[in-house]
């Protein structure tokens, strides 16, 4: 019988912002990386290649094109985001914190905005009178050059958070529960 003192079982979240964490926030990052494309590919096809914008459906939709007139995948894509920050925050100390916390904040904006876009897709009622769905910025900011600007801003703060994540200060060093930093404890910072 293995005595219960010593052994202590551990939850999926402890598991995923402690010895996992490492994994969990690259997935996490080749998710942001993979959508990134998709926005940097659509931008080209309409800037680069002069397409116009219902043309320019980046790389899944030139092949599925209903897959981007769909507003659940934008707002899925944007939960999965808000999710991921939420989820995988724990991990996240000191400076670090600070910056992934700041990116999931704004991402709460950005979900926001979709799950605005997708009660509208959904009920056929549009903001301000517009002929398709539309955000609030939206009305003051066209689609393609407001999520770019979106995923910029929710994306830089939360590289600066890997940043320092995976080169923590000596005192975050101290505080961290996962190992995904490479310098050891108490190396010069």
């Amino acid at each position: 019988m293995a005595n219960q003192g010593t052994a202590r079982k551990t939850g999926l979240l402890e598991q995923i912002n402690g010895p996992h964490h490492r994994a969990a926030v690259n997935i996490f990052a080749l998710i942001v990386l993979a959508h990134w494309a998709e926005h940097l590919v659509q931008a080209f096809q309409i800037w680069g290649l002069g397409w116009a914008r219902p043309q320019a459906r980046g790389v899944l939709g030139m092949p599925f094109p209903w897959l981007v007139e769909q507003e659940w995948l934008h707002y899925g894509y944007a939960l999965i985001m808000l999710v991921g920050f939420w989820v995988l925050r724990n991990g996240f100390v000191g400076q670090s914190r600070s910056w992934w916390m700041a990116a999931f904040w704004i991402q709460v904006w950005h979900h926001f905005e979709h799950l605005l876009l997708l009660l509208q897709w959904h009920s056929g009622i549009y903001l301000a009178g517009k002929a398709a769905p539309t955000s609030i910025i939206q009305l003051l900011v066209p689609r393609v050059e407001l999520h770019l600007f979106y995923n910029a801003v929710v994306t830089l703060p939360m590289l600066v958070a890997m940043y320092y994540h995976l080169r923590p200060s000596r005192a975050d060093a101290e505080l961290m529960h996962c190992s995904c930093h490479s310098r050891p404890v108490g190396a010069a910072a």
